[in-house]
């Protein structure tokens, strides 16, 4: 059985060339949200759709979206039979950010181009090299001659970028998946494929606004923006100091509490505003309770109010949370052993301060869910670029989990 394992994860090496031929495709095939501009994913959709025709089930669960083109945003579910029907998912997504400054590319973003075993371009890493892995990895196990012990299911879902609403969250609620089964969402990463993330903080997002007396510069009465400043600094080190457990399974290991984005307020230099906006984004370790955290910042909100005799507004703008994949869940033993024998190297067990797709399957009670790919982290960036490598030895690890290696 180990020398016909070789001479499959093997075949894998004979597709490299198709794989990133694909891979150039859909770098050329942009899918970027109506958030932010774009026309959505259909297309991209129905260019992976041709790749599925092999798979035992394929069906679409799309979400209507009347900004998108054709009206949709399109969710592709795949799947191959296993011995037994507990699956192991992988989840990647369709969507891409915008490319950004033109200016800091060295390479047209939508023009895929192949230099020293990289393939650059917007979505190239993020996650057109994870779509491809697993779809590949699907191949595999369909071509292989012995049937995989765990059913393979692929989901190619959109809006990742933006909040997921017409992506996994849709998914989700259509029942699409079981809570005996196991998900990998290729998202997050190391160079050499060791971290394993299973626990993600909490994001809350807020919008102050902070009221004073509008008035000429050089007759000052209750100044907006220096409230602002007050309140903001005062709440800073207040959330630091009542929220300062540490996890080190997290980098930074706390919770943080950055201000962000600040509305303009007044056009001229000698007015002295009379409201001033502004945002904090908060990343928030786990074991806190969101709504602890939001109740303490109205406390503190209402002493400056109550102080100065004038408003304060608070706005949760958005506020996300998840519980941790337990450490010994058993995909992510899987996974571990998997990578280990593979590639010969211990992983380890991460936490992270963005979302993936991973904390919309855990909050909705799907235990056995892990992000994982082997990445250089240059998403969102300019000169996006995925390692050919990367993208090839990827696939065997997928591949390799449908397996057990005493099967």
């Amino acid at each position: 059985m180990f020398g016909e394992r070789v001479l499959m994860l093997s075949a894998i090496d004979e597709m490299k060339e198709e794989m990133v031929k694909l891979l150039c495709r859909l770098i050329e095939t942009k899918a970027i949200s109506p958030d932010f501009g774009g026309k959505g994913e259909a297309k991209k959709a129905k260019l992976l759709m041709g790749y599925l025709k092999d798979f035992d089930y394929v069906e679409r669960f799309d979400a209507r979206d009347e900004r998108a083109e054709e009206g949709i945003r399109p969710n592709i579910v795949a799947k191959v039979k296993g011995v037994v029907k507990r699956t192991i998912w992988i989840i990647t997504h369709l969507d891409v950010v915008p490319e950004g400054d033109l200016r800091l590319w060295k390479t047209p973003p939508f023009k895929a181009v192949v230099e020293n075993g990289r393939i650059y371009g917007r979505g190239s890493e993020d996650n057109g090299q994870s779509i491809v892995s697993s779809l590949f990895a699907g191949i595999a196990v369909l071509n292989a001659e012995v049937n995989p012990k765990y059913s393979l299911g692929l989901a190619f879902v959109s809006d990742e970028e933006s909040g997921s609403e017409y992506g996994i969250r849709h998914l989700i609620k259509q029942k699409v998946f079981s809570k005996e089964d196991f998900f990998i969402v290729p998202d997050v990463g190391s160079p050499n494929g060791e971290h394993i993330e299973i626990a993600e903080k909490s994001i809350l997002w807020l919008r102050f606004e902070v009221f004073g007396v509008q008035s000429h510069a050089s007759r000052p009465t209750m100044n907006a923006s220096r409230r602002a400043m007050k309140f903001i600094l005062d709440l800073d080190e207040k959330l630091h100091s009542k929220f300062s457990a540490r996890d080190e399974l997290f980098d930074p290991p706390y919770s943080t509490f950055e201000p962000t984005k600040r509305e303009k307020n007044v056009d001229n230099v000698n007015t002295i505003p009379g409201i001033d906006v502004s945002y904090m984004d908060c990343r928030i370790l786990p074991e806190y309770n969101l709504e602890e955290v939001i109740d303490y910042i109205e406390s503190v909100r209402r002493f400056h109010e109550i102080r100065d005799k004038e408003r304060i507004n608070v706005e949760v703008v958005q506020k996300s949370s998840s519980p941790k994949t337990p450490e010994n869940a058993d995909i992510v033993l899987r996974l571990s052993e998997t990578i280990s024998r593979l590639r010969g190297i211990k992983p380890k067990l991460i936490g992270i301060g963005g979302n993936t797709c991973a904390s919309f399957l855990r909050r909705e009670g799907f235990r056995e869910s892990v992000a994982w790919c082997t990445t250089d982290s240059t998403a969102h960036k300019p000169n996006e670029y995925c390692r050919i490598e990367n993208m090839v030895e990827d696939a065997k690890v997928f591949f390799s989990l449908f397996f057990d290696p005493k099967y």
